[in-house]
């Protein structure tokens, strides 16, 4: 009898560790990074770790200001230096640096300190979620809902797509000779729509092409990410 109690509770507590995993938030750890900086390629590592984690939306966001050093990163975009120059003036930063990890759309960090990026991770997860979203994959396109948990405040939906990995052999610049695999390479940030957060939000998006989708729910003006899911 006492051994079919213990497992009956072995059993729930194992599926309540399960449930409070799969409930964790999903943390958006972005990271402006260069081919042309000495610096990165420890950070590009790390965001390696990130990805493979379940918890975490791991987003390599390479920028094209070192470019004219010697090496044009081949996945540089001139809306990933955008992006870093807007979350600067909002923190009330007069400069962007590489490598630079942005948590949550809130945080920024070295991206070559790990103990510090797994930190803000944690905190963010310990937090409770202002919004939920649902994203789903049907016939070809995604089909996203969202709903208030706290304030209501202008909120841009973002569609983001990555490729999972790329290597590139670098020939000039700071790390010239050096072949370094990167891992989630940002291709595209779209603002889908803005929700006032009043209502339950829905809609639909065409997914096409062979890379990763995510959808990121942000406060308006690159403010803090409320939530984020993967599409695939």
């Amino acid at each position: 009898m006492w051994r079919i109690i213990t497992f009956v509770i072995l059993m729930l507590t194992g599926f309540a560790a399960s449930a409070g995993a799969e409930e964790r938030r999903l943390v958006v750890v972005e990271l402006f990074t260069s081919q042309g900086c000495s610096s990165c390629p420890p950070a590009d590592a790390f965001l390696h770790e990130l990805a493979k984690r379940d918890d975490v939306l791991a987003l390599g966001m390479h920028v094209d200001y070192w470019d004219y050093i010697g090496w044009k990163d081949v996945f540089g975009q001139k809306a990933h230096s955008e992006r870093q120059r807007a979350y600067a003036h909002v923190g009330g930063r007069r400069s962007v640096y590489t490598p630079q990890m942005i948590v949550q759309g809130e945080q920024h960090v070295v991206g070559n300190h790990p103990v510090e990026v797994n930190s803000l991770i944690k905190r963010h997860q310990a937090q409770a979620g202002k919004a939920s979203l649902t994203v789903v994959r049907d016939a070809g396109k995604l089909r996203i809902s969202a709903q208030a948990q706290g304030v209501a405040q202008p909120v841009a939906v973002l569609m983001v797509r990555y490729m999972p990995q790329g290597v590139t052999q670098i020939q000039k610049g700071e790390n010239a000779g050096r072949e370094i695999a990167y891992a989630n390479i940002v291709t595209e940030i779209k603002v889908l729509d803005i929700w006032d957060m009043k209502s339950p939000f829905e809609t639909s998006e065409r997914a096409s092409g062979s890379e990763k989708t995510a959808i990121i729910l942000q406060t308006r003006g690159h403010g803090p990410i409320l939530a984020a899911a993967r599409a695939d």
